[in-house]
C-alpha cells in the first residue's frame, strides 16, 4: 500500500502538469476535446490522491511503523479517532490532506459548470491544478508522507498529548476546508483577469463557494479557540499567536469581500476593490501555510523549521507577481459604472466597513511579520505581544461594531442626516441609558462600556429589522406572528441571515469585554481546606493517582460552593504520557451564562496541592455567539426556491391557444 500511496502522488503530478497544459492550450484553441481531456485529468488527479490518501489511512490504521510519518505520529495504544487523525497532524500529512481537498473541489467545480462559464471553466482549472501540482511537487521530491525507516521500532511515538483532544478531530479539518475553499472564487477571478470577462458571472459562480469557506474558517477560528481554552490551561482562548494571526488575516479579508460584493452586485461599482480583496484573501492562506511551515516565527502551534518555508515563500511570491500583473493589466476594464452619490450611503457604510477590516488585516500582518522585519534591520528578533494588537484593534473593531448597527438605517444612494439621526436617535439613546445603569452596578471600565454600549445599539437595531418586517407580514398577508417571522426571513435569505450572523457577533464582542474582568488567584491547600475567590468557596478534598493505557492521570477533587450552595466537583488533573517526559494539563472548568470558574492543578504532593483559579466572565457566550453565526451561515446557504419555479417555468414549452 506504501508503494501504491507513493506512486499514486506521482501520477497526480503527472496528470496536474497535463491538466494545466491541456486546460491553457485547449482554451487558445477553442478545442473542447482538449479542454474535456484536461477536465478529465483532474478527475484522475482526485482519484489518486485519495488513493494515497486512503493508503496513508490504511498504514495509520494498521500500525505500519515502517513509514517513519506513521512512527511519527502514532503508537498501538493510541485510540482510533486520533489514530485517523494523525492524518493530517504532521506537516506530511497535512500536505496530502491539502492536495484531496483542493482535488476534491476540483472535480466538484468540474460537475457543476459542465454548462455553464465555459469561457472561464478552463482557466479556473489550468489555476487549481497548478496549485495542485505544486503540492504534489512537494509530496513527491521533499516531503514523502510515505517515506520508509531503515528499521522499523517495535511501537510508535504517538501522538502529541496536546492533540488529544477532541478539537483535533473538528479544528484543523475546518480551516482545511476554509482555506482551500478560497481557492476556488481565486481561481474564477485570475480566469475572469485573464480571459477579460469581468462581469458580475464570477461573482455569481463563486458567492456560495466564498461563503461556504468563510463558514469553515470561521468555524476552525472557534474550534481552535475553544481547544486552546480547555487544553493548554492558561485560562484564554487567543493569545494573538502567529499561527492563530495567519487563520484570522484571511478570514478578515474574506469577510470584507463578502460585504464589498454586495456593492457591485446592486450598484456595479468597487470591480478593482473586489478583485483585490479576493486576490489577497487566497495570498493570506498561502502566506498562513508559510508561517506554519517555515519556522521562521516562533509559534506553539507551527511544525518547526522546515526548508519547505522557502519553497511556499516562493510559491506565494510568484502567484502574488502573477495575480496583480493581470489585475494592473485589467485596470482600464474594470472601471466602475457607478459613483457614490454619498458619504452618508448604504454603499459608503460598505466602503467604511472594508476600510476597517483591511485595516485591522494590516495591523495584524504587520505585528506578525515584525520579528522578522526587526531581525533584518536589527538582527535583533523583537516580538510583538498582545498589548499591541489589543491597543491597536480595538478601536477599529469597535467601528466596526457601530457600522453593524448603523448601516441597516441608512438608505441606498443617499440619505440625509437629518433622516439618519432621527433613525439612530432611540437606539443610541436606549444604549446610553444601558451604559449607565451598567456603570452603576460597578462595570467601570471605559472600554468595556463602550463596547456594551455598542452591543445594545446594534441589538436594538437588529431586534427592529425582524419587527418591522414581521408587523408588516402580518398587516399586509395576515400571517401569524411565528409564520410572518419565518417567512420574512426564508425569502430574504441573504439579508435576514447576514443579520443572525450580525447578532452572533454582537455576542462575541460581548463576551470579549468580559475578558477585563477576568480574575486570577493561586493557592496551596492541605486536604479538607478551602477557600474563597468572589462568591465561589473551594474546598480540596482529594487526590488520587492511577494510569491507564494512555497515561498516568493525578486527579485532584474540589467541591465548588456559591453563596454556600454546592454547584458541584471539579477535577482538574496532571497528565504524564507514556514516552512524553512533562506532563500535561487538563483544566476543569464549571460554566454558568455569567462565568466560568477555571481550575487549574499546578502543583501537587501527597498531603497538598497548589491551584491556579480563575474567573472569566461571560465567556459561554463566545459559543453561543459562535453558534449562532454558523445558523445565520446556514439561512444564507439556503437555496432560493423562488429561483427554481422561475426557471422551470421558464423551461415550460408554450401551451396553444
Amino acid at each position: 500500500m506504501n508503494q501504491i500511496g507513493y506512486y499514486s502522488i506521482l501520477i497526480s503530478l503527472f496528470f496536474s502538469g497535463y491538466s494545466v497544459y491541456a486546460a491553457i492550450f485547449g482554451a487558445k484553441r477553442k478545442n473542447k476535446g482538449i479542454i474535456a481531456s484536461a477536465e478529465n485529468a483532474a478527475l484522475v488527479v482526485f482519484g489518486f490522491i485519495s488513493l494515497a490518501s486512503v493508503a496513508l489511512i490504511y498504514a495509520l490504521v494498521m500500525r505500519d511503523f515502517r513509514v517513519e510519518y506513521v512512527a511519527r505520529y502514532t503508537s498501538r495504544s493510541l485510540p482510533t479517532a486520533y489514530t485517523l487523525a494523525a492524518f493530517y497532524a504532521g506537516q506530511k500529512g497535512s500536505l496530502l490532506f491539502w492536495s484531496w481537498v483542493l482535488a476534491l473541489y476540483a472535480a466538484i467545480v468540474i460537475f457543476q459548470n459542465k454548462n455553464r462559464n465555459r469561457e472561464l471553466l478552463p482557466y479556473v482549472l489550468a489555476v487549481m491544478m497548478a496549485i495542485s501540482l505544486f503540492f504534489a511537487c512537494l509530496m513527491a521530491f521533499v516531503t514523502n508522507p510515505f517515506e520508509m525507516l531503515p528499521n522499523a521500532p517495535l511501537d510508535g511515538q504517538g501522538l502529541n498529548p496536546m492533540l488529544q483532544n477532541p478539537g483535533m478531530i473538528f479544528h484543523p479539518p475546518a480551516l482545511f476546508l476554509g482555506y482551500v475553499g478560497f481557492t476556488v472564487p481565486f481561481a474564477f477571478s485570475l480566469a475572469a483577469l485573464i480571459t477579460g470577462r469581468l462581469g458580475d458571472d464570477w461573482i455569481k459562480t463563486t458567492r456560495k463557494w466564498t461563503i461556504i469557506s468563510w463558514f469553515f474558517l470561521t468555524a476552525g477560528n472557534l474550534l481552535g479557540m475553544e481547544w486552546a481554552y480547555v487544553e493548554l490551561g492558561w485560562g484564554g482562548y487567543w493569545a494573538w499567536d502567529p499561527v492563530e494571526n495567519a487563520s484570522f488575516m484571511p478570514w478578515i479579508i474574506g469577510t470584507a469581500y463578502l460585504h464589498s460584493v454586495m456593492i457591485q452586485e446592486k450598484r456595479n461599482m468597487l470591480k478593482v476593490w473586489n478583485m483585490v480583496l479576493i486576490l489577497l484573501t487566497f495570498l493570506l492562506t498561502i502566506f498562513g501555510t508559510f508561517i506554519t511551515r517555515s519556522g521562521i516565527i516562533a509559534s506553539v502551534h507551527s511544525f518547526g523549521e522546515s526548508s519547505l518555508g522557502w519553497m511556499f515563500l516562493t510559491f506565494l511570491s510568484t502567484a502574488f507577481i502573477l495575480s496583480m500583473s493581470w489585475l494592473v493589466y485589467r485596470l482600464p476594464d474594470l472601471r466602475s459604472e457607478n459613483q457614490l452619490d454619498s458619504l452618508l450611503s448604504r454603499e459608503s457604510s460598505f466602503l467604511y466597513n472594508n476600510l476597517l477590516f483591511v485595516g485591522i488585516a494590516f495591523a495584524v500582518f504587520l505585528g506578525t511579520i515584525f520579528p522578522v522585519i526587526s531581525e533584518a534591520v536589527r538582527d535583533v528578533k523583537i516580538t510583538v505581544g498582545p498589548p499591541f494588537f489589543n491597543t491597536v484593534v480595538t478601536p477599529i473593531s469597535l467601528a466596526l461594531l457601530f457600522l453593524i448597527g448603523a448601516c441597516p438605517l441608512i438608505a441606498w444612494r443617499k440619505t440625509t442626516l437629518k433622516n439618519f439621526f432621527k433613525k439612530i436617535a432611540v437606539p443610541a439613546v436606549i444604549s446610553i441609558i444601558g451604559a449607565g445603569l451598567l456603570f452603576i452596578r460597578g462595570i467601570n471600565h471605559t472600554i468595556v462600556l463602550i463596547t456594551l454600549a455598542l452591543c445594545i445599539f446594534v441589538s436594538i437595531n437588529l431586534f427592529l429589522e425582524f419587527f418591522n418586517g414581521t408587523r408588516t407580514r402580518h398587516a399586509l398577508l395576515r400571517e401569524g406572528y411565528p409564520a410572518a417571522l419565518w417567512n420574512l426571513i426564508i425569502r430574504n435569505k441573504r439579508r435576514y441571515g447576514g443579520h443572525i450572523i450580525h447578532f452572533g457577533v454582537v455576542l462575541l464582542f460581548m463576551a470579549i469585554s468580559g475578558s477585563a474582568y477576568n480574575m486570577e488567584k493561586k493557592v496551596s491547600l492541605n486536604k479538607g481546606e478551602s477557600f474563597k475567590i468572589r462568591q465561589y468557596r473551594l474546598r480540596y478534598d482529594a487526590l488520587s493517582e492511577y494510569p491507564t493505557s494512555l497515561r498516568q492521570r493525578t486527579v485532584a477533587m474540589l467541591t465548588v460552593f456559591n453563596d454556600n450552595h454546592k454547584v458541584g466537583v471539579l477535577s482538574p488533573e496532571k497528565s504524564l504520557y507514556r514516552g512524553q517526559r512533562q506532563p500535561t494539563t487538563e483544566v476543569a472548568i464549571h460554566s454558568s451564562l455569567s462565568e466560568d470558574l477555571y481550575v487549574i492543578l499546578a502543583g501537587y504532593d501527597k498531603n497538598w496541592a497548589t491551584f491556579k483559579v480563575l474567573i472569566n466572565p461571560l465567556v459561554i457566550w463566545l459559543w453561543i455567539g459562535g453558534g449562532i453565526m454558523a445558523f445565520g451561515t446556514v439561512i444564507v446557504m439556503l437555496p432560493d426556491n423562488r429561483k427554481r419555479k422561475k426557471i422551470k417555468s421558464n423551461d415550460k414549452p408554450e401551451e396553444k391557444v
